[in-house]
């Protein structure tokens, strides 16, 4: 269970996981438990934000108030003292949590719409400081005698890109082109390619009368940023050079693989990826699967990509390659993230000892056994969830409470 407190440890939010999966039409649920000091307290209230937010300017720019941030949705719960309109019923992580923290320990759970982005980032150059921009989602809780009381950073539980949305879909695409005596065709072996993954691109093409050559394919990635005014731009992510000629009234059929990392690509700056840049374990952006009539400027940053494999003709005579054209094919694909393999719940152990839950929102074992990890991805080393942890210190909880 992953845990977070403020500053001067009043408050603690946990959360059974960070990774919350998008499913087009459905969004699972964000749950999870608020630990009180109630001596803090003072006749206040506690409340519980759910941010999502599009970030498109440097931190340091931000001046007289006025910040390069759009917030995209905001969800407000109050957690103490409890609505009656706002009760609902327990979810298991919630039910165990709040019989080992005890009885100042109180629940929330965010309904996510089904329409907003995922979590994006847009790669910063070498000279670029502060937090990213892109999408983020942002859990906050607070004490205040109202939502709209401004809070002290102080007091406040709060780190961004707490939730990193995954999609998971498959698409089927085809597309060909033809410039009069020359055609190509291109076609792919999957509907969709999971981050890391090889793809394939078959060009089928049929000549009639002059020779031609492949120069390269490409695949590219495309982020239209939706703002005040929409922009598109655009990256390579994998690139193949070739040299393979087509004969005149032939026929000319191979499969190019290209692999899309993002380790080949770390240098590119504006490069759209998956949640935040400093872990290690982020891949090149999801592409955005867009509902019919859905309105894109609460997406902030719809990613797409395309392969393109470009066919040269060579006219020959005395001007040889000046006298050249060329004809290009784009086929749409989705990249995703692979499903999840669904795993055993439970590791072998001793006889004699109790059962360890390697799933952590399955609770089906001894309250004992629940592991509580700060929300700072430490396993990964040296690694910092944000700027955040400096100003923290000490007050942060350790790992593996129990």
């Amino acid at each position: 269970v992953f845990k977070k407190a403020s500053p001067n440890g009043k408050l603690t939010v946990y959360l059974g996981k960070r990774d919350f999966i998008d499913h087009v039409d459905l969004v699972e649920p964000v749950d999870g438990v608020v630990l009180i000091d109630p001596e803090y307290l003072k006749e206040r209230k506690v409340f519980v934000t759910l941010t999502c937010a599009f970030r498109y300017g440097r931190e340091d720019l931000d001046v007289l108030g006025l910040t390069f941030r759009k917030d995209l949705f905001v969800a407000n719960i109050q957690a103490f003292p409890p609505m009656p309109e706002e009760k609902k019923s327990l979810t298991r992580l919630q039910e165990r949590l709040i019989k080992k923290l005890g009885e100042h320990a109180y629940p929330f759970t965010f309904e996510i719409p089904p329409n907003l982005p995922c979590s994006v980032t847009l790669q910063p150059g070498p000279e670029d400081t502060g937090k990213a921009c892109g999408v983020d989602f942002e859990v906050k809780a607070f004490c205040a005698e109202n939502v709209e009381e401004k809070i002290h950073k102080r007091y406040t539980m709060s780190k961004s890109e707490v939730i990193n949305m995954l999609k998971v879909s498959f698409l089927a695409q085809e597309f060909s082109a033809s410039n009069h005596q020359k055609s190509a065709v291109c076609s792919r072996e999957a509907r969709s390619t999971a981050n890391g993954r090889n793809n394939k691109a078959v060009p089928h093409v049929r000549q009639t009368l002059t020779p031609g050559g492949f120069p390269g394919q490409r695949v590219r990635q495309y982020a239209d940023i939706c703002l005040f005014n929409n922009a598109q731009y655009k990256c390579p992510v994998a690139t193949e050079e070739s040299d393979d000629i087509v004969a005149p009234s032939a026929t000319f059929c191979k499969v190019y693989t290209l692999t899309p990392f993002l380790a080949n690509n770390r240098e590119k700056r504006g490069l759209a990826l998956d949640g935040k840049l400093k872990h290690e374990d982020t891949n090149l952006a999801s592409s955005t699967l867009l509902q019919e009539g859905a309105n894109k400027e609460i997406l902030g940053i719809i990613v797409s990509y395309k392969v393109k494999v470009k066919l040269v003709v060579s006219r020959g005579g005395l001007l040889g390659d000046l006298a050249s054209s060329d004809v290009a094919v784009e086929l749409p694909f989705t990249l995703m993230h692979p499903k999840p393999v669904e795993e055993s719940i439970y590791r072998d152990a001793p006889e004699n000892d109790a059962p360890i839950d390697t799933n952590l929102i399955e609770f089906d074992t001894n309250d004992d056994d629940i592991i509580f990890e700060d929300f700072a991805r430490q396993r990964l080393i040296g690694a910092k969830d944000d700027k955040d942890e400096d100003e923290e210190g000490t007050d942060s909880p350790k790992l593996n409470d129990r």
